[in-house]
């Protein structure tokens, strides 16, 4: 761990990965790895999150996983307020940063992450990005066998083993839970007792956004005014007019243009935690190609068709009923 830990480039040990070497390798992570703070169970969870943003060469830039890790830190430490050190007295160096960056610009505790200003979000990036290149890249390779990642802290990559990459997908929920599971665990360890009330089901929603809105305008603004799954003509309040992820929040974890509808509030409700029939899927091409013709946003740099239809399938893996209509 501590010869990882100062590494500036981590090269992938071994290519090929069975899926029994990589079991062995996730559960001697979690039954043996060096905890003294949360942060490479924060850094899987960033990593997870990202699955379906990487390049064709499963490569991750240090910005996009770190906007997860700001994120799912910033919920933590500054919206719960919960400790991420295995010492009671003293504060993790996200912590500080954290709390120094709150207090600067007197963001008060119940504000989320989703909820403050793109450039504040933009500075809590690269703040938090100075922490965990330093600090969490390495030990979490190191932890891993070098066999999760390869990483050049000098260009500010992450590049998943393509092993790997295919096992996370397959087993997203499993691992999810996993590193939830844990990562509560280390949180009801070293924090007082009464700030933990539902402290798994607070991991389990450190990345949920408060609110869709600003997809909903967009989506408002480029598509039919329909439900994409019922075709009911829809109203323009809100209360009557929802935002649904096609591939449910749950197992993707993410809020990405490609993946997100209009719908009407019955469809939302009923749909819930289901996949859509097949049929939506080969809808969800074709809008997902006229929209990104029309509605120019980043989450369709790296989209493709046989990305979501990937995502559609793993989730039918991971448990998800795919049968579902109105």
């Amino acid at each position: 761990w501590q010869v990882s830990f100062n590494l500036k480039v981590g090269e992938i040990k071994k290519a090929y990965l069975t899926e029994q070497e990589i079991w062995k390798i996730i559960n001697q992570f979690f039954a043996n790895g060096h905890f003294t703070t949360t942060y490479k169970y924060g850094l899987m969870k960033a990593l997870i999150e990202n699955l379906y943003n990487v390049d064709n060469r499963l490569v991750l830039t240090f910005d996009q996983v770190y906007f997860s890790f700001a994120k799912i830190y910033w919920n933590l430490v500054i919206h719960h307020d919960l400790n991420q050190l295995n010492t009671s007295n003293r504060q993790a160096g996200i912590q500080k940063e954290l709390k120094k960056f709150q207090l600067m610009h007197g963001v008060p505790n119940k504000v989320v992450f989703d909820r403050l200003p793109s450039n504040l979000q933009l500075q809590l990036v690269e703040r938090t990005k100075k922490v965990g290149a330093r600090y969490v890249v390495g030990a979490l390779y190191g932890d891993m066998e070098g066999s999760i990642y390869e990483f050049d802290k000098r260009t500010e990559y992450i590049k998943f083993n393509s092993s790997m990459y295919i096992f996370l997908q397959k087993y997203r929920q499993i691992v999810t839970h996993l590193t939830n599971y844990h990562l509560a665990k280390f949180l009801e360890k070293h924090n007082d007792k009464n700030k933990l009330e539902d402290v798994l089901l607070k991991v389990e929603n450190i990345s949920k956004r408060e609110s869709l809105h600003a997809f909903y305008n967009i989506l408002w603004k480029y598509e039919t005014k329909e439900c994409f799954y019922c075709g009911k003509v829809l109203s323009d309040k809100r209360i009557a007019t929802h935002v649904d992820h096609f591939i449910p929040w749950s197992y993707i974890q993410s809020d990405n243009m490609w993946n997100l509808v209009l719908s009407c509030q019955s469809c939302n409700t009923k749909k819930s935690n289901k996949l859509a029939k097949s049929l939506y899927l080969e809808k969800m091409f074709v809008r997902n190609e006229n929209l990104k013709l029309t509605a120019v946003h980043n989450d369709f740099n790296y989209y493709s068709e046989r990305k979501l239809e990937a995502l559609y399938e793993y989730a039918g893996m991971n448990g998800y009923v795919e049968n579902w209509s109105p």
